[in-house]
């Protein structure tokens, strides 16, 4: 199991205490620094002065994500496009960027798949996510907290959903990690009808992939089709990933499973990189399923039982008008190869950090 560090118990205090009771400060450059821009829609994310993420919400997204997310040899563990062209890079799914929170049926709108692909015809079937403010940035030795507010409007305009997500970005000896907790509260009456498309999504980076991955058509909750090509011929790093989960399964069987957690490790160079996803015991669905791709889309989607699953009723997650929900998540990125005794540590850590 990893070891605990006080930072990572007073990141935890510090949430529980909603903000109020510890404050922290680190040397500039230095420790885990949380640096807001807001005339360029960004916050920053370095560790001792080394890029780790960005909080960002450029007009050409329909949704706030965290973009790039980067191991701490340096290495990008996310996909470029759409923000970052790479050669050789697949253009597939448009909204794919980065790592982001939403989902594909939210009150007959889509959220998942809305981007500036969607043809004019179409857009009022869509959702978009809108950040409207930054309500705390907090840097520190060992972590740093950020807090932000948006809210999840529908094609016809209406708000439905106010969104408050905290991210707490961690320095550990073994790895960089970011938990997001996310609190929606219903403006309106939500239901959340099951549906592939969700919930916490990220797309890795090509080498990422499967090198199984043959490629095929992919269908959106609309039931459009998208097409994604076997791996480019053009691309720089052989596709060398495969995910494992916490059941033991491994590969593209991964798809459509439950468990606590999934990893996807790979390796580009003589850089060995697992990106790991960690589930909460008390959030709905759980334990979640696994939206994994061998084509690089890898999300928790806790939230589209029955069509994983058709044995299973619909879950149909619904809010009332004034109720809330909330959803914990750990992203854990190591920079070696991860084994199932040390995610089961950390995931152990985690569910014992928010009891």
């Amino acid at each position: 199991m990893p070891r605990l560090t006080l930072s990572r118990f007073a990141g935890a205090a510090f949430l529980a205490a909603g903000f109020t009771a510890i404050a922290f400060a680190a040397t500039p450059g230095k420790g885990v620094q949380v640096v807001a821009d807001e005339a360029h829609r960004r916050v920053d994310i370095t560790i001792d002065g080394a890029p780790f993420t960005s909080y960002i919400w450029p007009e050409t997204l329909k949704k706030p994500v965290l973009f790039p997310l980067i191991a701490d040899e340096g290495i990008p563990v996310t996909r470029g496009y759409p923000l970052e062209i790479r050669p050789g890079e697949r253009v597939d799914h448009p909204h794919h960027a980065g790592l982001w929170f939403n989902y594909a049926n939210v009150n007959g709108f889509d959220f998942w798949n809305n981007s500036d692909a969607i043809k004019p015809e179409n857009r009022s079937r869509m959702g978009t996510i809108l950040h409207t403010r930054i309500m705390s940035a907090q840097s520190g030795e060992n972590l740093g907290i950020l807090v932000t507010q948006s809210v999840w409007v529908t094609g016809e305009g209406k708000q439905i959903l106010d969104q408050k997500t905290r991210y707490v970005f961690l320095r550990e000896s073994h790895a960089r990690v970011i938990d997001e907790v996310v609190t929606l509260k219903a403006l309106d009456r939500v239901v959340f009808k099951d549906d592939k498309d969700g919930l916490l999504g990220l797309r890795v980076a090509g080498w990422l992939e499967s090198p199984e991955e043959k490629g095929g058509i992919f269908m959106d909750a609309n039931g459009n089709p998208t097409k994604v090509d076997a791996v480019p011929s053009g691309a720089l790093n052989p596709a060398t990933g495969e995910y494992f989960t916490s059941e033991g399964i491994k590969g593209a069987a991964a798809w459509g499973t439950r468990g606590r957690w999934c990893a996807l490790t790979g390796h580009t160079g003589s850089h060995t990189v697992t990106i790991g996803l960690i589930d909460y015991f008390a959030n709905p669905g759980y334990p979640t399923y696994w939206h994994a791709r061998g084509y690089g889309l890898f999300a928790a989607n806790p939230l589209g039982r029955s069509i994983f699953d058709p044995k299973q009723p619909p879950l149909n997650f619904t809010l009332e008008k004034g109720q809330t929900a909330s959803f914990r998540y750990r992203v854990v990125l190591y920079s070696h190869a991860a084994t199932p005794e040390e995610m089961n540590g950390e995931a152990d850590a985690f569910a014992g950090e928010f009891k």
